[in-house]
């Protein structure tokens, strides 16, 4: 019993991703660099910048993230520096609970809706719903 317990908890801190500070004075790899170009402070500023694709990052989460500013994609890019390579992550909430709630909230009042509804509505909202999400898919392009 007493090994056993020994092997899960050193799994847990196998599994445990080290996170380091990331320091102005120091030298990292680009993380989204093709080239293989490394990032250094811009002088005067918090800033990283690459010295291959000339992407601009800052320092986010006390000092533990990396913030890609330049850049043609829409939503923020961050990184998290492991020590030897960056990580990618988001800034989503730790807990995903209020999201499940969100999504079975929709859900239910797409049933409740489904059931009212008659089935040439029913194929009207599938077509609405068709083309909402095509829309939206190509306005983020």
């Amino acid at each position: 019993m007493l090994r056993h317990r020994h092997f899960f908890k050193d799994r847990a801190l196998r599994s445990q991703k080290l996170v380091q500070k990331v320091d102005l004075s120091e030298v990292y790899p680009c993380p989204t660099c093709r080239h293989r170009g490394t990032i250094q402070s811009i002088t005067l500023t918090e800033a990283f910048g690459c010295d291959r694709c000339q992407q601009i990052y800052v320092i986010r989460d006390n000092g533990f993230g990396l913030e890609q500013l330049s850049g043609a994609h829409p939503y923020r890019r961050l990184w998290r520096w492991t020590g030897h390579q960056w990580k990618q992550y988001s800034q989503l909430p730790t807990s995903g609970w209020l999201g499940v709630l969100i999504v079975i909230a929709i859900l239910l009042a797409i049933a409740g809706f489904w059931l009212v509804l008659s089935t040439s509505f029913r194929i009207v909202a599938v077509l609405i719903a068709g083309l909402a999400g095509g829309a939206l898919l190509t306005s983020r392009r």
